[in-house]
């Protein structure tokens, strides 16, 4: 995705991927500073790590609380700072500035692959982790009526509700199952990446029957038993690849500065995926 993007807009850049052990972030993004990288992806676990080890940190990560995008930057003549993406000659000052693109990128999935309405809407999670917390408190922030939480760890499920109340009163939220309708299931955990997987909920304590949509995370397989129930029963159904699209498209915009050729890399993700 990333390097079908890059080549269509004419850079001479590469998009690599690296194994970094969580007890050598700091360490990984003091290199990449010292190489010259123009930017960085991080996943789990590094997200919330990076809160820490960055130099500056955007409203965005500041908001989520979290970190999947890191732009390099460099003091212009103006002593203001660029993404060092835009300089012929690099200078010696380099800073590294954190963003979060996973939160929009989750609500503008659900908006376009679901048409999914949040305004008043009531809306199930499954998983509170990393991914999950990010989801729960980006669609609570979009004036939805209720949210239920559901995670094999209670407490991270009680966390991410405190959370959630102190930022967002007005929305209702529940550890657990609905009784009953809800608009939107949406699946923030692992399960589903392996055939044998088990349903990332409970059949006896929910049914698919009550939910309108339901969106999985994960993009591979692309139709996860999950959806495939879900489908079966008439719920609106999408994967997370317009999510995982979009926080990529945002990404590479901001080490570029430029419009990211969205359908190039929808293509290219699409290719990936299909293998």
């Amino acid at each position: 995705m990333q390097n079908a993007g890059i080549a269509a807009l004419g850079l001479n850049w590469r998009y690599l991927a690296f194994d970094v052990h969580p007890s050598q972030l700091k360490t990984a993004l003091e290199g990449a500073r010292a190489a010259r990288f123009v930017g960085i992806n991080l996943t789990v676990p590094h997200k919330l790590l990076a809160m820490d080890f960055v130099d500056v940190l955007d409203d965005s990560a500041k908001v989520w609380g979290a970190v999947n995008t890191v732009r390099f930057e460099g003091r212009n003549e103006q002593n203001q700072w660029q993404p060092i993406g835009e300089f012929i000659d690099v200078p010696d000052e380099v800073r590294s500035q954190g963003f979060n693109t996973d939160a929009e990128a989750i609500a503008q999935a659900l908006e376009e692959d679901l048409k999914v309405h949040f305004r008043g809407a009531s809306v199930l999670i499954l998983g509170a982790g990393g991914a999950g917390r990010t989801a729960a408190l980006k669609i609570a922030s979009r004036n939805i009526a209720q949210l239920f939480l559901f995670n094999r760890t209670e407490s991270k499920a009680q966390s991410v509700r405190d959370e959630i109340t102190q930022r967002y009163p007005a929305v209702k939220v529940t550890i657990g199952y609905p009784a009953g309708e809800v608009d939107l299931v949406l699946n923030a955990t692992s399960l589903g990446l392996k055939p044998a997987d088990p349903l990332p909920f409970n059949k006896a304590k929910f049914s698919l029957s009550r939910a309108k949509a339901v969106y999985d995370m994960i993009y591979r397989p692309a139709e996860t038993t999950l959806l495939q129930m879900a489908r079966s029963v008439g719920c609106k159904t999408a994967n997370g690849l317009g999510m995982l699209l979009y926080q990529g498209a945002k990404a590479l915009e901001l080490w570029t500065g430029q419009t990211p050729p969205i359908e190039v890399m929808r293509r290219a993700l699409e290719q990936e995926v299909r293998k």
